[in-house]
């Protein structure tokens, strides 16, 4: 899977730079930008997803760099900055937030 390396990186609380490929998050992100992920968990810090946010998660078996777009209890909706929603996930599918963007 195309996201196993920046998984086990943020689960060990490294942080990791992507470049993602597509369109499904512009303007936010696009094409070849770089990103840095932040852990979404980390012995120190634990990060609560908020509506907005761009996070590494997967939903429904497949792994996404999109955003929340709402929050049931512990449950997050998954989905693309075009109007199209993923579903919805657990906190524990949510491996690292976005935190700088780099265009390039």
């Amino acid at each position: 899977m195309w996201a196993t390396h920046l998984i086990e990186a943020l689960q060990d609380g490294r942080q990791v730079t992507y470049r993602p490929r597509g369109h499904s998050m512009t303007p936010l992100i696009h094409s070849g930008d770089t990103v840095t992920l932040s852990p979404a968990c980390r012995a120190y810090y634990y990060y609560e997803p908020r509506i907005g946010d761009i996070v590494l998660a997967r939903v429904r078996g497949r792994v996404y760099l999109h955003m929340v777009k709402a929050r049931q209890g512990k449950r997050y909706l998954i989905g693309n900055n075009h109007g199209h929603n993923n579903g919805w996930t657990s906190r524990a599918n949510i491996y690292g937030q976005v935190t700088y963007v780099q265009r390039d």
